[in-house]
């Protein structure tokens, strides 16, 4: 059987992050993927130019029509931006809690440019933390989600996972790519201990849309009954490849994407 995965998040014109980086992480990992439109990004590799939000009602309408047709296996969700919006997402996933939810608490672009209005955090704090069973939040936004500093050791990477888990989620995945040092460790808190995926940093400035990708290969696995822990390992496998063969992509002059479909297609010259 091909499972079906919905990512609501925003879109990327770019192609490297957002919806474009979803839907293409779902069919390199054997899914079906679909999608509900929270926001329209004016952005590139150089950084984003504008953001147009969705009205929250329409989100809502978008979701509504994909489970009123669609058996749906899991769940992404990634750019918010408002309140209103992160509330009509809880509102309507509510009575969804069969398929396991992915939440990619998005904050900041990779260009520095705030994708999450402030007001908006609390509302991802405590109306959709409790309805996930992964959220996969990277350092910087796991001391905002707590209102903490960021965790520049293991054990506060750990601290947090645990604190965050705390929150209502069922286990949380602590990126650590923005600590210091030749690698880019990730914890998982789950069934009350960590659980670490060690990986070595790769050189280069093409990581746009990691996380958005990390998160819908999580998604996408756990759609297909995998274990979070297995589930985790695949999808860090599948990303920490994905950004060494990005080189073999030539996709603007800025923080490129990563390669996809580097499983899938032959290199050509």
């Amino acid at each position: 059987m091909i499972h079906n995965v919905l990512s609501i998040a925003g879109s990327d014109p770019s192609g490297g992050a957002g919806i474009q980086a979803d839907l293409k992480t779902f069919a390199a990992n054997g899914v079906y993927g679909m999608a509900a439109l929270t926001a329209l990004t004016a952005q590139n590799t150089q950084g984003v130019r504008g953001v147009e939000r969705v009205a929250p009602g329409f989100v809502q309408a978008q979701i509504a029509a994909v489970f009123a047709d669609i058996r749906v296996d899991a769940v992404k969700i990634g750019m918010i931006a408002d309140a209103e919006i992160a509330g009509a997402v809880a509102e309507v996933l509510a009575d969804k809690r069969d398929a396991p939810i992915v939440l990619d608490p998005v904050m900041i672009a990779k260009g520095g440019a705030p994708l999450l209005h402030p007001e908006a955090v609390d509302v991802v704090r405590t109306a959709l933390l409790p309805l996930a069973q992964v959220i996969t939040p990277n350092l910087p936004e796991a001391a905002h989600l707590l209102g903490q500093p960021v965790a520049s050791t293991r054990d506060e990477m750990v601290q947090q996972a645990e604190a965050l888990a705390a929150l209502g989620p069922r286990a949380v995945l602590v990126k650590g790519g923005h600590l210091d040092g030749a690698d880019s460790p990730d914890v998982l808190w789950a069934d009350g201990q960590a659980h670490w995926f060690e990986g070595a940093r790769t050189p280069g400035k093409n990581t746009h849309g990691t996380g958005c990708t990390l998160s819908s290969a999580l998604a996408a696995n756990l759609a297909k009954g995998l274990p979070v822990a297995q589930a985790t390992r695949v999808a860090k496998t599948y990303v920490a490849q994905a950004i060494a063969q990005a080189g073999a992509l030539s996709v603007g002059i800025g923080h490129g994407p990563i390669h996809h479909f580097h499983g899938l297609w032959a290199e050509t010259t």
